[in-house]
């Protein structure tokens, strides 16, 4: 068998393995049908101790529909009040309390335009918002008008206080300055004359729109996480198929590199929910609360975390944030490789350098099986001369010619299916990495050198790719020729046609398989010139 036409297999396969990674949908949990919704919906979870008097009741279950939010205000309009942390730089807005613009100081919008990254927006282009209030047990939404301290100290809690029907609140944003962690206290006093019973909600308000860059498959959706599983459903999944489930969790809305969850305390028992809201979409959490007799007093408290996905710091918050970081089939690889990566970043100091050191990791793991393909590949080139004499005498009698070739290999002791082993044995390496770099934020907008100015995007000048190209040329030119005419024409087309498809890869990947290429040059050099002068 010709190793050349094996290999071809091979590299086509790499091709459509990785077609596959960007088109085919992650396997997701399969949907739970709720009923629908319209408008903006309702959800929020109880958590805390009382203060004041105690309830009289315990904290009944949540209702098993969740109610529909009817509020009839315009996001993101109305009196607010401006605030600014070492993280954030947003605004709260006066009706309802919520906070419908934020902005991440440490992730500009893009490399030439340093505006903070607006993770909340409450324009329509980019509508991203939180929505609170209550729901009475008779269906009658309450969102309260709140005023403001006129002072705002940077970097301190906010604290607002206004009315909701019968309930006078109080609710305070703290900010944590080491983490993208909002914390809520909510305090509320029943000030009517009669009992009142119901449930708040919090939730996150997002229009459709979604991310995708050529091949680039981004997922965009809601998440909900219930009982210890993660759920994750596109905007279109939603429309046919809304979720709903009960139990501790967080719900919220990811997008490439960022998240934005609400998050009740860990075991407070919940409504967790992810729908249509008229042309929009929600997902939120609504916890029901106790009975509150007149002049009594309920605190609950929860979180918000509004920020990038880094991997290592979700996962320190213990809540299984970092399941949001999905990469795809190859997780299992491709985690303990972001785990590689960063820490050569700790000392390196360069995304770039990092990759390039990471090759060399893994040039060293595979070195022992890479040797044995490219001592396979020389002596298939030491036997060039004999095939093309099998060849003429076969006079292109193909089963005739397959049968000699074979016999010669077992008795040269030539495997030619050696030379796809590396091939094969990095495939997952390589299509894990590529998850690696389009999911981790921490490569967003990273630098290399010269003109990289971003190791997420593609080479803007299509340098690497170019190079990449050039360099499987010279492999090439390494390897022994293709007997086949068709065959050897389409292996000369390879290097340009790989030159073009990876110029639309991340920068960052195109450098790793152009780094992975000049060391196996060198290696295969090297072994190529041993075994040639061997007898």
């Amino acid at each position: 068998m010709d190793s050349k036409r094996t290999i071809l297999a091979v590299v086509l396969s790499i091709i459509v393995l990785v077609l596959f990674e960007w088109l085919a949908p992650h396997p997701k949990p399969s949907p739970k049908a709720t009923p629908t919704a319209a408008t903006q919906s309702a959800a929020a979870q109880p958590t805390a101790a009382t203060q004041s008097a105690a309830p009289t009741s315990s904290v009944p279950a949540a209702p098993s529909t969740v109610p529909v939010v009817t509020s009839s205000s315009a996001v993101g309009e109305g009196p607010s009040v401006s605030f600014q942390t070492d993280l954030y730089t947003g605004k709260i807005y006066l009706q309802g309390g919520d906070i419908q613009n934020l902005g991440l100081r440490k992730y500009p919008i893009a490399v030439d335009d340093k505006a903070p990254y607006p993770i909340l927006d409450s324009s329509a282009a980019r509508l991203t918002a939180q929505q609170s209030g209550f729901i009475a047990t008779d269906g009658q939404t309450l969102r309260a008008d709140f005023s403001a301290p006129q002072t705002i100290t940077d970097g301190g809690p906010i604290t607002l206080s206004g009315q909701a029907g019968p309930l006078k609140i109080e609710k305070t944003f703290s900010f944590d300055p080491h983490t993208y962690l909002i914390n809520e206290d909510i305090r509320i006093t029943n000030t009517g004359k009669e009992p009142w019973k119901g449930s708040y909600f919090d939730q996150i308000l997002r229009n459709d729109r979604t991310q995708s860059h050529w091949f680039m498959s981004i997922f965009t959706g809601s998440v909900l996480m219930h009982n210890g599983s993660l759920s994750e459903k596109a905007f279109s999944d939603l429309r046919d198929h809304p979720e709903e489930h009960g139990g501790p969790g967080w719900a919220g809305m990811t997008d490439h590199y960022f998240l934005q969850a609400v998050l009740p305390e860990p075991h407070a028992s919940v409504q967790l929910y992810a729908r249509p809201a008229g042309s929009n979409y929600v997902a939120g959490v609504q916890q029901a609360l106790p009975t509150l007799q007149p002049g009594q007093s309920y605190t609950l408290r929860q979180q918000l975390f509004l920020g990038p996905k880094q991997q290592d710091q979700l996962a320190a918050l213990g809540r299984g944030l970092e399941q949001t970081v999905d990469y795809g089939w190859f997780s299992i690889v491709a985690e303990p490789m972001h785990g590689v990566l960063t820490w050569f970043h700790s000392w390196a100091g360069n995304w770039g350098l990092a990759i390039i050191l990471l090759v060399v990791a893994v040039k060293i793991i595979f070195f022992y099986p890479s040797a044995i393909s490219y001592r396979s590949m020389a002596n298939m080139r030491k036997l060039q001369p004999k095939l093309e004499q099998i060849k003429k005498e076969t006079n292109g009698d193909r089963q005739q010619m397959g049968a000699k070739m074979m016999e010669l290999y077992r008795t040269e002791k030539v495997n030619p299916m050696a030379g796809c082993l590396p091939i094969v044995i990095q495939m997952p390496v390589f299509i894990a990495l590529y998850w690696v770099l389009v999911e981790s934020v921490s490569l967003r907008q990273a630098p290399f050198i010269l003109w990289i100015h971003d190791l997420a995007l593609p080479d803007p000048y299509y340098i690497l790719p170019l190079l990449m190209g050039i360099s499987m040329f010279l492999q090439q030119r390494l390897n022994p020729a293709p007997m086949d005419p068709v065959q050897k024409k389409i292996m000369s087309i390879l290097p340009v046609a790989f030159a073009i498809f990876f110029s639309f890869f991340p920068a960052g990947l195109v450098l790793y398989w152009l780094t992975n290429n000049v060391f196996g040059i060198i290696q295969q050099y090297l072994i190529t010139r041993h075994v040639m002068k061997e007898s």
